[in-house]
């Protein structure tokens, strides 16, 4: 299909579902203007159904990306209204699968033998179908059961043409219609276009699995499938094949007498693990993704696929965040506004009570309902909204972290409707931040860093050296033929000895941290090694007299 038919099917679509009335009419030039009155659904009556409904049907008629797209909006409840988020959330990803050929050649070409050779056995016909790839079951010569997941031929075409009639539509929408501006388009747009053109590189995906493997490998909490990378190419991935009760059947984990209390508690415990201890977060953990294993209905445990969308925090949005978590939960709305400033989340001019106003009218209404009916994930997109009225820029990294909480919020009420969050949270984070900033936490950073500074020691004198003299460039007298000399001989001998002191202070400090053992909690408990080079530093740094 060519991009212009391609243009002319969307126009379409948008006329049937009668879209355009959303748009501002009076601020599009007259030629545009004229055009749109004339055309021919202006005449039909609209169809009988809300905005959210209209603009959810509208996408799924126009195919797989845009469904893909329409559901990772409903995601940014930060920038939609609820009723449009509600209704895009209803999206499902049910797609025709493509010809069995055509996926039997794709693996045949990328691992470059028979699927006969590369298998025992291999059902042709696809377990499910996706908007970028489908999977299919099959057995290794070895007998191991795996899924083999193959990527839609000829698929990146369609995404890039598709991608670039998105950013046009998204630049009319910024430009013509209300608040659409607000709702930042281009940026949601471009969002969508790193998400789905990473998933198209199915290594990326399996590199995530391993790798969150890996952070549960001793944990009871989380299973992930074995990738099997001599099978593993960019268009094919080949996983061990889990055996796991949906956690959306219900009815299921009832009777098998799961512990659907614990369940609930668990999800948010393995949330909270994944973003506070590895910064490493499966952040598309909807129910489609999700498996319980039952084996122990009292001891229940989940198992995750599908990890093409992996959320990060740096260190530092990390201590902003839980510190911002916990001052919500102390309704200390001062310190949330000023952690907002200080990590430049909002811009350094705002007026901290200004900002802190406003997160007091959010706030309030809210707690005043009992902890357990209050929605943690909500309240989190009310504060990146008020946020927004702040001009606060829009960190990627936190809207996949708000929306992986709403997913796991509202799954864990899925299986046992009482769950507080607030009450598995807050210990959680209040122990976190504990930790971060005990003497062994603090330690551990300063002997991962130690080799970096140790590195960069030759270099150091002479920056210190020209920064403190760049200080002193504009208070510096006029010299005369007379002091020159005497202040050059001062300045060699001075040189010389600050560089000796500042290369003794940074070895011993340096050597120092890198001999900390990992048992010990407090300075008491140092071994005599230790002491001496921190003496050894402190001896260095006392002033003498020249």
């Amino acid at each position: 299909m060519s991009r212009l038919s391609r243009l002319a099917r969307i126009f379409r679509t948008i006329g049937r579902y009668r879209l355009d009335e959303y748009i501002d009419k009076q601020r599009l030039p007259a030629l545009p203007r004229l055009a749109l009155g004339l055309t021919p659904w202006r005449w039909q009556a609209p169809p009988d159904m809300a905005r959210g409904e209209r603009i959810r049907r509208a996408l799924e008629e126009l195919g797989p990306v845009f469904i893909k797209f329409g559901q990772m909006l409903s995601t940014r409840r930060d920038l939609l209204p609820s009723d449009i988020a509600d209704e895009l959330a209803k999206l499902q990803d049910n797609v025709p699968p493509f010809p069995e050929q055509q996926s039997i050649t794709t693996i045949e070409t990328a691992l470059g033998k028979l699927v006969g050779e590369l298998f025992a056995s291999f059902e042709s016909t696809p377990m499910a179908s996706a908007s970028v790839a489908q999977v299919h079951a099959a057995t290794l010569h070895s007998g191991e059961q795996v899924v083999v997941k193959v990527i839609r031929p000829d698929i990146e075409p369609i995404i890039r043409q598709d991608l670039a009639l998105m950013f046009t539509l998204a630049k009319l929408v910024e430009r013509f219609v209300p608040e659409g501006r607000r709702l930042r388009p281009v940026e949601v747009v471009g969002d969508y276009e790193y998400v789905i053109l990473d998933e198209l590189d199915l290594r990326r995906e399996a590199a995530n699995a391993c790798q969150l493997r890996r952070n549960f490998e001793d944990s009871k909490l989380l299973y992930v499938p074995q990738v099997h990378w001599d099978y593993t190419r960019r268009d094919v991935y080949v996983m061990e094949r889990i055996h796991g009760i949906p956690v959306t059947d219900m009815d299921t984990l009832r009777e098998r007498g799961v512990d659907l209390k614990l369940l609930a508690e668990r999800g948010v415990e393995i949330f909270f693990t994944q973003v506070f201890r590895d910064s490493f977060f499966h952040a598309d953990m909807h129910p489609g993704n999700i498996f319980v294993n039952a084996t122990d209905p009292a001891d229940p445990s989940y198992i995750a696929v599908d990890c093409a969308i992996i959320g990060s925090l740096s260190d530092s949005d990390q201590y902003y965040l839980a510190r911002n978590l916990l001052s919500i939960f102390r309704r200390d709305y001062r310190e949330v506004a000023q952690l907002h400033v200080e990590c430049g989340w909002v811009p350094p001019q705002t007026r901290v009570q200004d900002f802190e106003s406003a997160m007091r009218a959010v706030c309030e209404p809210v707690f005043e309902r009992p902890l357990g009916e209050i929605s943690f994930g909500q309240l989190l997109v009310y504060l990146f909204r008020t946020a927004g009225r702040f001009d606060m820029q829009v960190q990627p990294s936190l809207v996949l972290l708000q929306k992986t909480l709403l997913n796991i919020e509202g799954l864990g009420r899925q299986l046992y409707p009482q769950l507080n969050l607030w009450d598995t949270a807050q210990p959680y984070l209040e122990q976190w931040v504990q930790d971060r900033y005990s003497p062994q936490s603090l330690l551990r950073r300063l002997q991962r860093q130690a080799p970096s500074w140790l590195e960069q020691l030759p270099q150091l004198p002479d920056v210190v050296r020209d920064n403190l003299q760049g200080k002193d460039l504009d208070f510096r007298p006029v010299p005369t033929p007379q002091t020159t000399a005497k202040q050059q001989q001062s300045s060699g001998a001075g040189t010389s000895r600050q560089r000796r002191q500042f290369i003794g202070v940074s070895a011993a400090l340096a050597a120092a941290v890198t001999v900390i053992p990992d048992g010990w909690h407090t300075l008491a408990d140092a071994p005599g090694i230790t002491w001496i080079l921190l003496a050894t530093a402190l001896a260095l740094l006392w002033p003498r007299d020249s």
